[in-house]
């Protein structure tokens, strides 16, 4: 397994901001884990990792894609996790997965971008779907305070020139991640009351990534709290989406559905996934990623049933990590993701064999 640092050790980190954004909790051990070497999870080989960006305070929250002969990363960059410096959105690029430089950075004045997805449309355009929280005071004040958020996006024919950010979820509603599926997407969005302490997820569907249908309003066993998630298709059609769920044990979703989506079956995973993403390969496994504390937070990836996770391999990371983004190349396995086992929250991406 070989670790490649094209940008040097980053310096000692600073004191690591609160996570306090719409209910998102960060459950992590203030202790900066150590690098390690994942090596060999049962089925699955960790070949390499590289840390391919830590040019801003805090970068973070990934998303990749192969487009044709070429790799796209996208990730927030930032002063800190919440609330920091207003965050942007680089947009790196990449022939090999080896050698990256900036494609992009896409931004909006007085607003904090977060949490990008990257993913193809049918018309063949590259979509980001990204976080805006709007917060009362300046841009980098320490203790300014959080009003709202809506979800926006941006789209690009080359992931070079992507266009302004544009609202597309309802006030309130964070729309995390939206999968292409023939003509149309789908997504759930989440959103969380606070005096109640509960939260509610909603199934929508667009055609063109700017509008959005209201499909179903899934609900999920007693005492979930229910907020990021990703959904996939299998090839008969059906989906199934893995969601992440903060209440201790802190065990993600897994739920199934059949045309037209408005009947869902959950089950506990029986292992964290926060920030997830997931793929179904070719052959039909699933592969999921996200954060778990094997021994502190953690990126772990895994192998996923319509029932069941069960972590495979531990990632180089530790600290404030995860928000993992997955892709499938040449029978193997890229990874994004972020973590601060070295320092700052710096951006990775991992190759992994599946035995």
């Amino acid at each position: 397994m070989k670790i490649d640092h094209r940008f040097g050790s980053p310096p000692a980190p600073t004191r690591r901001q609160a996570l306090a954004l719409m209910g998102l909790g960060l459950a992590a051990s203030p202790r900066l884990a150590a690098a390690e070497d994942g090596g060999a999870g049962g089925r699955m080989k960790l070949l390499s990792v590289r840390r391919i960006w830590s040019g801003g305070g805090h970068n973070a929250f990934t998303g990749l894609i192969r487009r044709g002969d070429r790799w796209f990363c996208v990730f927030r960059e930032s002063t800190g996790h919440i609330p920091g410096t207003d965050g942007v959105i680089r947009v790196l690029t990449s022939e090999d997965g080896r050698d990256w430089v900036t494609a992009a950075v896409v931004a909006e004045e007085g607003v904090d971008l977060r949490d990008p997805k990257i993913d193809a449309m049918p018309d063949g355009r590259l979509m980001i779907l990204m976080g805006g929280s709007h917060y009362a005071g300046r841009s980098g004040e320490p203790n300014r305070r959080f009003e709202r958020a809506r979800t926006r996006a941006s789209f690009s024919a080359d992931g070079r020139t992507w266009t302004a950010p544009r609202p597309v979820s309802p006030e309130g509603q964070w729309l995390w991640r939206v999968t292409w599926h023939g003509d149309a997407g789908y997504g759930f969005a989440y959103r969380v009351d606070e005096a109640a302490k509960t939260s509610d997820i909603t199934l929508w569907k667009t055609t063109d990534g700017l509008a959005y249908e209201r499909v179903a309003d899934p609900k999920l066993p007693a005492g979930v709290r229910p907020d990021e998630s990703t959904i996939r298709f299998r090839p008969d059609g059906s989906m199934v989406a893995l969601v992440r769920n903060d209440p201790k044990p802190a065990h993600a979703f897994i739920g199934t559905s059949r045309p037209p989506f408005t009947s869902w079956t959950w089950s506990d995973g029986g292992h964290a996934a926060q920030g997830p993403d997931f793929l179904i390969l070719p052959d039909g496994r699933m592969i999921y990623a996200g954060r778990d504390f094997p021994d502190g937070p953690k990126t772990v990836v895994g192998t996923m049933t319509a029932e069941r996770l069960t972590p495979e391999l531990t990632l180089p990371s530790g600290g404030d990590t995860s928000y993992p983004g997955l892709a499938w190349h040449d029978g193997r396995l890229w990874i994004s993701y972020y973590a601060s086992h070295e320092g700052r929250a710096s951006i990775y991406v991992a190759e992994v064999e599946l035995n």
